[in-house]
C-alpha cells in the first residue's frame, strides 16, 4: 500500500507540473496572443493576425496587440489594421465567458479602415442579438483614416469617454477630409440622447473645407434624430439602411479667396438616409444669405453624397449679388428674383460641370459652367477676359448695350474649358 500511495503521489506531481508548465506555456503572450485573436476572428467571421503582443493580469486585464491585420477569409485587403490595439476586460467579464458584456477600455493607434471590404463584410453579417457591449472607459482613437474609392479621412482622432446602451453618448472627433484638391479638416463635438434606433443627435464644433486659392472656415450646429431599417426591408428598398429625420443644419462661415473675405449664412433642412455608403436628402430645403460676392437664395430638392456629390435644386436668387458682372439694362435695372434650376454630379469641389438655368422679365440662361473658373474670372474683375467662362446660350426679348436697343436677342457663348460630357 506505501509503494502504491508514493506512485500515486509521483503521479500527481507530474499531472501538477505538466499542468504548471501547459498553463505557464499558454500563458505566454505569444501563445495567449493569437488563441484570443482565433477566438475573436471566429465569432466575427475574420481572419485576425497581429506581428507581437503582450499582456497584463494584474488590476484591470489588458491585452496589447501590435501590428493588427483583420481581413475577411481569403480576401486580399484587410478591412482594419492598426499599429497597436488595446482591449482592456474586466475580470468579471472573463468568470462570465462573455455572458457580460462589458469592456473596460478599447485603444487604437493608426487604425486603417478599407470602407469598400467593411462594407462587404458588414453586409454579410447575421443581425445582432441581444443588448451592445458596455465600454465603462470608452474608446480612444489616434492617426486614424478611412479609405473610400475616391476620399478619404485621415489624421482621425476620437475620444468617446464611455458607451452604454440606457445612457446618453458623447464623443469628440478631429481630422480631415481628403478628395483630390478637396482638403476639410473639422473638430466636431458630437452627444446622442442614447444609443438606439430612435435616438437624437447633435452635432456642432467647425469644418474648414479649402481648396486651390480658396477656404471657408465654418462653425456648423446640426441636429437629427436617427430611424432604423423598417422590419423585413432589404438594401433594395427605400427603408432600408439608417434614415435621418428632421435633418437641421445651420452655419455661419467665411468665404476667403483673392476677393478678400464674405461672410455668409446658410441654413439646411431635409429628410435623409443612410445607405448602400451613401447619404441621401431627399426633400431637402436650403437658404443662403451673404453679400457682395455671395447671394441670397433659396432653394428646394435633392443632394446626395457617396464618392461625390449629387445636387438637383430648384430656388430662386433674391437678387442679382452686387461682386458679380452687372447685367445690361433693363435686366440689371430689374427688381425680380431670378428662379434657377442647378444640377451637377462630381466631386465634392465643385470641379466638375454645372448645369444652371436662369431666368429673368422673360430672358434666360441655359448652360454648363465650372465653379472654380467662374470664381477666378470674378476674382480676378473679368480683366483677362469680358466674358464669363461659361457654355450655353442666352435669349432675351431685350438688351440695351452701349446706347442701342437690342430686341429678340439670342447669343451663344462657348467656353473650351467648360466641357459637354456626361455631367451632370
Amino acid at each position: 500500500m506505501k509503494r502504491r500511495g508514493a506512485i500515486a503521489l509521483l503521479v500527481i506531481a507530474a499531472l501538477l507540473l505538466v499542468a504548471l508548465l501547459l498553463l505557464r506555456w499558454l500563458m505566454r503572450a505569444d501563445v495567449l496572443g493569437p488563441m484570443v485573436l482565433d477566438r475573436a476572428g471566429a465569432a466575427l467571421g475574420l481572419e485576425i493576425t497581429a506581428e507581437a503582443f503582450d499582456y497584463r493580469l494584474r488590476g484591470t486585464p489588458q491585452l496589447v496587440a501590435r501590428g493588427v491585420v483583420a481581413r475577411e477569409p481569403g480576401a486580399p485587403e484587410p478591412l482594419l489594421s492598426a499599429d497597436r490595439v488595446l482591449v482592456s476586460v474586466p475580470w468579471s467579464t472573463l468568470r462570465a465567458r462573455g455572458a457580460d458584456l462589458a469592456i473596460e477600455r478599447i485603444e487604437l493607434d493608426a487604425p486603417v479602415v478599407g470602407l469598400a471590404a467593411f462594407r462587404r463584410w458588414w453586409s454579410a453579417r447575421p443581425p445582432g442579438e441581444g443588448p451592445p457591449p458596455t465600454l465603462r472607459g470608452g474608446l480612444h482613437v489616434v492617426d486614424g483614416r478611412v479609405s473610400g474609392d475616391a476620399w478619404r479621412v485621415d489624421g482621425i482622432a476620437l475620444d468617446l469617454p464611455e458607451f452604454a446602451a440606457d445612457r446618453a453618448l458623447r464623443a469628440h472627433a478631429r481630422g480631415r477630409y481628403v478628395a483630390g484638391t478637396l482638403q476639410a479638416p473639422f473638430d466636431l463635438h458630437a452627444s446622442m440622447t442614447r444609443p438606439s434606433a430612435d435616438a437624437g443627435v447633435g452635432i456642432a464644433g467647425e469644418i474648414s473645407p479649402q481648396g486651390d486659392g480658396w477656404q471657408l472656415p465654418s462653425t456648423i450646429v446640426l441636429s437629427t434624430h436617427l430611424q432604423g431599417p423598417s422590419p423585413g426591408s432589404s438594401a433594395a428598398t427605400d427603408d432600408a439602411g439608417l434614415r435621418l429625420r428632421q435633418l437641421r443644419l445651420s452655419s455661419r462661415a467665411r468665404y476667403l479667396s483673392g476677393a478678400g473675405a464674405q461672410p455668409f449664412v446658410f441654413g439646411f433642412a431635409a429628410e435623409g438616409a443612410l445607405a448602400d455608403g451613401g447619404l441621401q436628402l431627399r426633400p431637402a430645403a436650403l437658404t443662403l444669405r451673404g453679400r457682395e460676392l455671395i447671394p441670397r437664395l433659396r432653394a428646394r430638392g435633392a443632394i446626395g453624397f457617396a464618392d461625390g456629390l449629387q445636387l438637383a435644386l430648384q430656388g430662386e436668387l433674391a437678387d442679382w449679388p452686387e461682386a458679380w458682372p452687372a447685367l445690361p439694362p433693363p435686366l440689371g435695372a430689374s427688381q425680380a428674383p431670378l428662379p434657377f434650376e442647378l444640377r451637377y454630379r462630381g466631386t465634392l469641389a465643385l470641379t466638375d460641370p454645372v448645369a444652371l438655368r436662369l431666368e429673368r422679365d422673360g430672358a434666360r440662361f441655359d448652360g454648363r459652367l465650372r465653379v472654380p473658373e467662374l470664381a477666378a474670372w470674378i476674382d480676378a474683375g473679368s480683366g483677362d477676359s469680358p466674358l464669363p467662362p461659361l457654355r450655353g446660350r442666352i435669349e432675351a426679348p431685350r438688351i440695351d448695350i452701349s446706347g442701342a436697343i437690342l430686341h429678340g436677342v439670342e447669343i451663344e457663348l462657348e467656353d473650351d474649358g467648360v466641357t459637354e460630357g456626361a455631367n451632370p
